[in-house]
Parts: C-alpha cells; structure tokens; sequence
C-alpha cells in the first residue's frame, strides 16, 4: 500500500506543476453566468490567514484527517505584511512568494498503525513553484520526497531502522509513470496506468493532464444556514472531476478527487 501512495503522491505532485505551469493560460477561461476569475478565487486561498482542519474520508468512511494552511513568505527585514494592504492585482515588493501547507494522519486498511504526512509547497510571487516536500512516516520508517524547480529532479529518501536509501528522478521520468513503477519495483498492473489516462507520451508531444480550470460563484450549506463560496471545478485526463469549494475568504471548505477520496472541512457534521 504505501510504495502505491508514494507513486500516487508523485503523481499528484507532476499533475500540480503542470496546472501551476499552465494556469496562467487555462486560468481565464470563465463559464457563463455567474463566473469567476480562477486568479482571484486562487489568490484568496493563498492569502486566507486562518487556514482548514479538514477531515479525509475514503468512499464515505473518515480515514484521516489534516490542516491546512497557506501563508505569505516575506523579504529578510520586511515589515510584517498585512494583506489588506496591498491590492490582488501585485504584490508589495516587501513580499518573497506563498507557501502552503497540508499536514496530518490517516489509517488505511492494509496499513497497520497510523501514517503522518507533512507536504509543503513554495511559490514565488506570480505564484511558479519553487520548491516541493513531503515527508511520510510510520511507526520507525519515514519516507521524504524533495524537489527544487531549478534542478529539475526529485528525490525520493527511505529510512527505517536498519538502512537509508535515495533515488533520484528527473522531470522526464514522470511523464512515463510505467517505467517509474518498474524502477521503484511497485507491485501495480501496469495496464493499469493505460486505464487511467497514465500512458507514456511520444516525446515528441507534451505531456498534458488536461487541466482547465473554470470557477464561478455557488452557494453551500453549514448546518442549517446556506453561504456564498466559489466553486473551483476541472476534469483530470478528461474523465476524472475534481472540484473545490473554496469560502469568500479562501477558506477550503470541500475537496472532491476521484476514487471517492473527500477533504471536508470541520464546520460540516459527518
């Protein structure tokens, strides 16, 4: 189970580049009506102070939970920024980038004892990665996943009690995630990769998730009161919806994935 999330996870990872790489091309894409520009529904998440306890359930059932938070990195000797100071369309030169994080536990069932993650993820100002994380642990073994935009790799470190590994990655190797899984000897059908849209491209063609992000104005309820909030939706390879309800602030207050993996925040009864 857990060499299967660390390949899920690396994925995630190569899909979430691609969007930040991409956004500013698919980002003004509006539906009719009510619409929203992503840029600014994105901009209220990565400035909302307070942060998301979010709980995980897998097909309905709670697994995990976890916290998230974004934050606003500032320039050595900066005054602290305060973010009604500046307006969203720039950002004061006082301020370095975002950074986000994402931290917490789950039990899965094949998974004896409970597995903790940290992910973090820096941005610089116009919002480009700079730099990727995220760290597993269970019991005494820990698993870290490393990436900076400049070097264009990934590192992948496993520790436990008796030994320490490392294996490095670059870009290119994820665009064919087949290979990937031969050379981390994962135990995964690798027809399995064709099904979900996973295939090796030619090289001659770019790979691409498909990811285009549309976001426009919904209501959601909390207990018994209905509430303005945005709705940020994509289709993953063309077949897989993800949507997230994001409060007027940039709080996250709903996360659908594929295969009936929901992030829900606290505030909703289970």
């Amino acid at each position: 189970m857990l060499p299967r999330l660390i390949l899920v996870l690396v994925t995630l990872f190569w899909m979430t580049m691609n969007y930040l790489l991409w956004r500013s091309e698919f980002g003004s894409r509006n539906l009719v009506g009510s619409s929203v520009p992503v840029e600014v529904v994105w901009r209220k998440i990565l400035t909302e102070p307070d942060g998301s306890d979010l709980a995980i359930l897998h097909h309905n059932r709670p697994i995990g939970h976890g916290k998230w938070s974004a934050n606003i990195r500032q320039n050595p000797g900066a005054r602290r920024i305060i973010v009604e100071e500046f307006p969203p369309e720039a950002a004061p030169e006082a301020v370095a980038g975002y950074r986000i994080d994402f931290a917490g536990t789950l039990s899965l069932n094949d998974v004896p004892g409970r597995l903790s993650y940290d992910f973090s993820l820096k941005m610089a100002t116009n919002q480009a990665w700079q730099e990727f994380g995220l760290t597993l642990k269970l019991h005494s073994a820990a698993w870290r996943i490393h990436s900076l935009a400049t070097e264009q790799t990934i590192h992948i470190k496993e520790q436990d009690e008796s030994e320490k590994s490392e294996r490095i990655f670059t870009f290119a190797d994820l665009q064919n995630p087949q290979a990937l899984a031969r050379q981390l000897d994962l135990p995964i059908p690798l027809e399995i990769f064709g099904v979900a849209g996973l295939s090796p491209k030619p090289q001659t063609a770019a790979p691409s998730p498909g990811l285009i992000w549309e976001a426009w104005n919904d209501w959601v309820t909390i207990g018994h009161t209905s509430v303005r909030a945005f709705r940020l939706q994509c289709k993953l390879f063309d077949r897989y919806q993800i949507v997230v309800i994001v409060s007027q602030v940039g709080e996250i207050l709903r996360v659908e994935l594929p295969d009936g993996w929901l992030l829900l925040n606290d505030q909703f009864n289970l």
